[in-house]
């Protein structure tokens, strides 16, 4: 038996604070995951993939999404997808699930009940779907007691946290750590987690197959599963497109940035990277202005999302950079002014920070075209 582990696709997924194209891409992508895995599972010879919750990012995806997904699951008529609801996607009485079983070719196993399902000869699948979003019931406890044939291998499949991390409340679908050996599994795949995790050697979490934000450890990936042998053989497949970075630069002066920005993620194309820049450090107005433009003009349309943060990127204005406001004039008596306001951190220092350096971009932008 082999198969692949994946979880929390969430097609339809709104990246709400990206860029519009940028939105459509990133959504997009997590809808061609699906052609992903499946090519996935042909090079590796599995014939199933097993989907440990969250399939939708909500009960109500949308026509176009569900289309897409179920039309892309059919085209791979090789593979057999197996479909659990998670927390993001419970299974409703007369919702998203029912129609999918009520429309899915026999190549796609929807899991609405907690009962034993033979995959293959000897091969029992226990899938443990989500009812509601939340519950403070284990939804694999049902895994010790359930009855399968003598000899068989015993395959967990379930969506939740294996762990509180020490939080005061209670938390929901929480699911004992040691829940395949207490149930004699011989591997449990875990969705709910976006980076992948090995918890032991019968437990993991595959992580979401295509990356979704900053700081995961390790996504955008499936694991390859083979129960051939007394342990189960897990290897980690690559599926994701996207990159999500973050990176945080000091800077000294703007000259530093030819440098870094020569480093940066080297061996990733960057339309295919999602990039989070905080920059800080003191600069000249002009320096600061510069940078800024470079970034916004250029790096942001050379990667497919740049969520750029400058709020600790200072600007010292020097005598040069009042000159380049108004020599004598009425502006640079407000510049000086803004200068000597923008020396404190609050609030209104920040106001008259930005004030000014809106100021400087006017002033060089009125003399280029006076200059033509």
């Amino acid at each position: 038996m082999r198969f692949i582990h994946t979880s929390d696709w969430q097609l339809g997924k709104p990246f709400g604070r990206a860029p519009e194209q940028a939105r459509a891409a990133l959504l997009e992508a997590r809808l061609d995951a699906i052609d992903a895995l499946a090519a996935a599972a042909r090079r590796e010879g599995a014939g199933f993939a097993l989907v440990a919750g969250d399939v939708f990012d909500s009960p109500e995806p949308g026509d176009r999404i569900y289309r897409q997904a179920l039309t892309r699951m059919k085209a791979a008529a090789d593979i057999r997808w197996v479909l659990l609801p998670g927390n993001h996607d419970p299974a409703r009485a007369d919702g998203l699930w029912s129609r999918l079983a009520s429309e899915a070719p026999d190549t796609v196993i929807v899991c609405l009940e907690p009962q034993p399902i033979e995959l293959a000869e000897g091969y029992w699948l226990l899938p443990a779907p989500l009812q509601y979003k939340r519950t403070q019931d284990d939804p694999t406890a049902w895994f010790d007691h359930a009855e399968t044939p003598a000899g068989v291998k015993r395959i967990g499949l379930a969506h939740g946290p294996i762990r509180d991390f020490g939080s005061s409340t209670a938390v929901a679908n929480l699911i004992a750590p040691d829940r395949a050996r207490r149930a004699g599994l011989a591997y449990l795949a875990l969705g709910d987690w976006h980076g992948r995790r090995e918890i032991d050697a019968l437990t993991h979490y595959s992580g979401t197959p295509e990356p979704d934000d900053f700081d995961r450890e390790v996504s955008g990936v499936a694991l390859r599963v083979d129960l051939a042998g007394e342990m189960p053989d897990v290897t980690q497949l690559k599926i994701g497109r996207y990159h999500w970075m973050s990176e945080s630069w000091s800077l000294a002066s703007g000259a530093e940035l030819d440098e870094i920005l020569a480093n940066l993620a080297p061996g990733i194309e960057r339309q295919h990277l999602v990039l989070r820049l905080r920059l800080s450090g003191l600069l000249t107005l002009a320096e600061r202005v510069a940078l800024r433009d470079r970034l916004e003009s250029e790096l942001a349309h050379e990667v497919r999302w740049l969520d750029l943060n400058l709020d600790d990127l200072y600007a010292r204005p020097t005598d040069a950079d009042l000159a380049d406001i108004d020599a004598n004039g009425v502006l640079r008596v407000a510049a000086e002014r803004l200068q000597a306001l923008s020396g404190t951190e609050d609030a209104a220092g920040k106001r008259a920070a930005a004030a000014l350096e809106r100021l400087y971009v006017e002033q060089r932008r009125a003399d280029r075209l006076e200059a033509r």
